[in-house]
């Protein structure tokens, strides 16, 4: 291509040699170093006086210098032809090509004094001369909004969708899932793609803490509860007032509630005498059907705290009550059988009777073993006195990113449920993310396919392999996952990738060489979104 440099920074410089390959030149001259204090020098070797300028820069483990690098280059590039002689703007384009954007996680506050670096980066490429911005699979595509250039956000989907029609056997019975909620939209893109079926893999944290609920705490701070009786023969559900209430004249908070088949009595505890046209708490305990479980509180009907009830105790189930109850025990839904849960203990799929850590740590009999403590200050690691906060003020985002669910996995005192959606028995699993970063997340979802669903082969496919630490190494050594599916739009080191047998790197270079001469020549790349069936 004539009148067209492409330079290559310091983090991709093989993708960069590649795509200049396609395009039949060779890299611009460009000298970059460091000095040392570490602060970046770039010095071009070569004439740029209106020409179209590509700059091949992607995220690196070094991810900061690299950034800088991007932006003195770009910047160089806009001071070498911006003076003419006539005063006139200089007629040359000045593209980024950034394969993976660096910071593209914090599109988004997640906190009330966080920062939207994705957009801070945007116009700091901006401020640098950039108006042209060429980048694969934005992590939010709604970041496009954040430059004010053309963005081109290229996607992998085609490349990765031809490679799993050309080396997996049996594709069609495949079944993508996502790892997350968040993933799900991306998920259903390649599944619509391949004409496969989809599920979905969720996660929810279990706070540690003695395990008490609401009831129980109020259950020992008032001795004198009532007890809730289950009797189908009682036409209405009746509530004997306390003394100190029906002095006052209030009235209780149920004073009569009717069901078509099943009726309910409060009885005192204390042997009062029960209501007019109800049954003793004696007949009531000779039932086989009444049994007491669990409690609640109960508040009287002016909302007043003072004038708070005791908790009252729930009776268990009991078998077929009436024939409506029956009946809606008896129905099923064919789509239930699709739903597969499992326990998280460390990141991993443990058996439904292995010790809880939060039990471990601190028991549930404390609470009996030591009755004279005092247990609201014990419950203060309960959820019921402390919710778990919601990002900005309660408005908690479901579409969280790729690997932000990993804290909490190797928490020692943390349990979490693990639910599968779909069914993936006896079926290839092609588990879809935009990057991998941290290990954690996707070992969890692979296990709980295979250990839980009892899928037959798990592939990990994402688009960016940053694999952050030992990530990599993790994932090779998970017996769960069979293949690791990524691209070269992030630089993975040699060494690592050797060590990694399972490791599969798609080439996007002729992808990117493509979307650089559609732009030189002004043709349209609407064909780089479409799939290919050769």
């Amino acid at each position: 291509m004539r009148n067209t440099l492409i330079f290559a920074g310091s983090s991709c410089p093989a993708l960069a040699g590649q795509i200049c390959s396609n395009l039949g030149m060779d890299p611009a001259g460009v000298e970059l170093s460091q000095f040392a204090n570490g602060e970046t020098s770039v010095k071009i070797l070569t004439s740029i006086r209106d020409k179209d300028v590509f700059v091949v820069q992607s995220g690196s483990s070094n991810i900061n210098d690299s950034i800088m690098e991007l932006l003195i280059l770009i910047s160089a590039c806009k001071g070498g032809s911006a003076n003419k002689i006539t005063g006139q703007p200089p007629h040359y384009d000045s593209a980024a090509v950034l394969p993976y954007f660096p910071y593209s996680r914090q599109s988004k506050k997640k906190s009330h004094r966080g920062a939207i670096t994705a957009r801070m980066l945007a116009n700091l490429l901006n401020v640098a001369g950039i108006n042209h911005v060429i980048t694969i699979d934005l992590h939010a595509s709604q970041m496009q909004g954040f430059f004010k250039c053309p963005v081109d956000n290229l996607h992998a989907e085609p490349i990765i969708a031809r490679w799993i029609r050309r080396n997996v056997a049996n594709w069609q019975e495949a079944v993508c899932v996502s790892k997350n909620a968040g993933g799900t939209k991306r998920v259903t893109s390649l599944a619509d793609a391949l004409k496969l079926n989809f599920g979905m893999v969720t996660t929810d944290k279990r706070r540690g803490g003695p395990g008490m609920s609401a009831s129980m705490i109020m259950n020992q701070l008032d001795g004198n509860a009532p007890e809730l009786v289950l009797d189908s023969d009682i036409s209405k559900l009746q509530i004997s007032p306390d003394d100190n209430v029906a002095h006052r004249g209030e009235k209780p908070v149920l004073s009569q509630l009717q069901t078509k088949e099943q009726k309910l009595e409060f009885a005192p505890r204390n042997g009062q005498t029960p209501p007019r046209g109800g049954h003793s708490r004696q007949e009531s305990q000779s039932s086989p059907r009444k049994s007491p479980a669990m409690s609640s509180p109960l508040r009287s009907s002016n909302g007043n705290a003072s004038t708070t009830k005791s908790p009252l105790t729930r009776a268990q189930t009991v078998p077929s009550i009436s024939s409506s109850i029956e009946e809606e025990q008896e129905f099923t839904d064919e789509r239930a059988r699709d739903i597969t849960q499992g326990r998280l203990v460390h990141g991993h799929i443990v058996p439904d009777d292995y010790p809880s850590p939060t039990q471990s740590a601190m028991s549930t009999s404390t609470i009996l073993d030591n009755p004279d403590d005092d247990p609201m200050s014990m419950s203060r690691a309960s959820s019921f006195f402390h919710p778990e906060p919601q990002v900005l003020g309660g408005s908690a985002d479901a579409a969280a990113s790729s690997d932000e669910e990993d804290g909490g996995l190797n928490d020692p005192g943390l349990e979490q449920m693990i639910t599968l959606v779909g069914d993936v028995k006896n079926r290839t699993i092609f588990i879809i993310d935009d990057m991998i970063d941290k290990a954690g997340s996707w070992i969890a979802a692979a296990e709980c396919v295979v250990k839980r669903g009892r899928a037959k082969k798990v592939y990990c496919i994402a688009t960016h392999g940053l694999f952050g630490g030992d990530s990599l190494e993790e994932l090779q050594n998970c017996d769960c996952i069979d293949t690791i599916l990524v691209t070269n739009s992030f630089p993975i080191a040699a060494d690592k990738a050797r060590a990694a047998k399972k490791l599969v790197v798609l080439d996007l270079s002729n992808l990117l060489s493509e979307a650089i001469r559609r732009n030189h020549y002004g043709e349209s790349i609407s064909p780089l979104f479409s799939h290919s069936y050769d």
